[in-house]
């Protein structure tokens, strides 16, 4: 009998200890575990408690819910990290699980031999002790580690799929080169982070292909390091609109006065802005009109379509986004839910499409998703630091095809 796309969604993936492991998997999801379990080098900033290191390569080694059940059908080759802070866990794991340490990029890829002998490779700059720039933006060597792994390619003569956590950059010009040097080589290219397909509340379907009148998002905590998950997690739902894997006209980020008399005048759909805004639990909508909002990313894209994300951090404590479908009197609105125990498992749904990428050597989603977000977080915070000044933005006039990829599924009480 035919089912709904919700049912469908729901039973895709039901729980992370069940349905990530074995014959509960729903046809939609690769299955990955009939087959030979496929070598992942690593690259990574630091390896330390719940670091994005831990929540990824421990499922790796210790299986979905880190409990030592069952896990990706992975298997961690190598290992390289950039610094060791005073909670390290590189070392103390390569000895339990009996991986190898490399001291360089090239000798984690070739896994210490005159070949690539790994199926992919998991690139992780986040966390770490790393500079930040006048903008705000803390460097991370994600373009360093890109540079260092696809030079290694070229070496010796052979390209595996890559996965570069968070945004491409930060920094505008090396997000760029990052995507343009994977195109250049044919590397198979996922990045970006795990609230696309983080577990939302309530869970509304939000129709594929469709044609969307507005769309509001709401942020929390750094402009930087938060401000791009707002935007990925907004990104992930309006490009389910009809014809809407397209990139961006103009980028500006307003602060003070300026964001509240937006959604006053209508630039910022206020209707759409109380649906995100109510799911926020720190402060209800009347004490955030009284507050005032904090920061706005609003932007305009190639279709037309106004782009605002709401960031609020201070009075906010999770990301929300709310749609207005054509044609429907309603308003739809989610928060994503981020889930602490056991041991972050939205990053298990996230490992899940790494792992079908680096069995199958195709992207799980596209790429250009994460460039256009990263895009826009960058010209941003650039229109910040130049007084708010509205950025025209034909490096942005990116296209992509939408995939309609599943996301958690709430767990069943």
């Amino acid at each position: 009998m035919p089912v709904s796309r919700r049912e469908y969604l729901k039973t895709a993936l039901i729980t992370v200890g069940s349905s990530l492991s074995g014959t509960a998997l729903a046809p939609r999801l690769f299955a990955a575990e009939s087959t030979k379990p496929k070598r992942i080098a690593a690259v990574a900033t630091i390896y330390g408690p719940r670091s994005h290191t831990d929540v990824l390569v421990g499922k790796i080694l210790e299986g979905w819910k880190q409990d030592g059940g069952p896990g990706p059908n992975l298997e961690l080759a190598s290992l390289y990290v950039d610094q060791f802070p005073e909670k390290d866990m590189a070392r103390s794991m390569a000895q339990k699980f009996g991986f190898p340490l490399f001291d360089t990029i090239e000798g984690a890829v070739t896994v210490g031999t005159s070949g690539i002998p790994v199926d992919g490779v998991l690139s992780i700059g986040e966390h770490g002790d790393y500079p930040t720039n006048s903008k705000g933006q803390k460097l991370h060597p994600r373009r360093r580690f890109f540079e260092q792994i696809t030079d290694t390619f070229q070496k010796y003569g052979k390209v595996v799929p890559v996965f570069s956590d968070k945004h491409l950059g930060p920094v505008w010009s090396d997000a760029l080169w990052m995507y343009e040097r994977s195109k250049e080589l044919n590397v198979p290219f996922m990045a970006g982070s795990s609230l696309p397909v983080m577990y939302r509340q309530p869970d509304p379907v939000i129709p594929f292909g469709e044609e969307m009148e507005a769309a509001v998002g709401i942020g929390y905590n750094g402009l930087d390091v938060y401000g791009f998950h707002a935007l990925e997690a907004y990104q992930s739902i309006i490009e389910r609109r009809r014809g809407g894997g397209v990139g961006v006209k103009w980028v500006e980020c307003l602060q003070g006065d300026a964001v509240w008399n937006a959604i006053k005048n209508g630039a910022v759909r206020r209707d759409v802005f109380d649906a995100a805004i109510a799911l926020v639990p720190r402060k209800t909508p009347n004490e955030i009109r009284q507050l005032g909002p904090s920061t706005l990313f609003r932007f305009e894209y190639l279709d037309g379509f106004a782009g605002a994300v709401v960031m609020l951090p201070t009075l906010a404590e999770t990301t929300a986004v709310a749609v207005k479908m054509q044609g429907q009197s309603s308003l739809l609105a989610t928060r994503f839910d981020e889930r602490s125990e056991p041991r972050h498992p939205h990053f298990a749904f996230l490992l899940k499409a790494l792992e079908q990428m680096f069995h199958t050597g195709k992207p799980a989603y596209p790429i250009e998703r994460t460039v256009i977000t990263s895009g826009i977080l960058d010209r941003a915070l650039t229109s910040l630091a130049e007084g708010q000044k509205r950025l025209i933005t034909p490096e942005l006039a990116i296209t992509y095809q939408p995939v309609d990829y599943p996301h958690a599924p709430l767990p069943k009480l």
